[in-house]
């Protein structure tokens, strides 16, 4: 299967952005995607592959063959790269490796 995330840019602290993760290649309801995210000189990072998670919200759309990934209250430690990944494990965890099919990626900025 195959990923495109899109939707990041720059955003002001305290804002909102929804990130969109479009599948194409394979049969989507079968996968679990997840979001990670990777700082300027820090090493990636778990987001989040559940509905909410504190200040972010996933959702997905079968029929598009998308997953959203709703960010509000951003903060300027939120500035990323953020990846959307796919899973055909039935309850991945929060490891990279659980996750074969990867996204190219979408910056984030929130300016303080």
């Amino acid at each position: 299967v195959q990923l495109q995330a899109s939707g990041g840019g720059l955003v002001q602290s305290g804002g909102s952005l929804r990130l969109s993760c479009a599948a194409s290649g394979g049969t989507f309801r079968n996968y679990v995607v997840g979001w990670f995210r990777q700082a300027p000189g820090k090493e990636r990072e778990f987001v989040t592959s559940n509905s909410r998670t504190g200040r972010f919200t996933t959702s997905r759309d079968n029929a598009k063959n998308t997953v959203y990934l709703q960010m509000n209250s951003l903060k300027p430690e939120d500035t990323a790269v953020y990846y959307c990944a796919a899973s055909s494990r039935l309850i991945p965890g929060t490891h990279e490796y659980e996750y074969a099919y990867w996204g190219q990626g979408t910056l984030v900025t929130v300016s303080s």
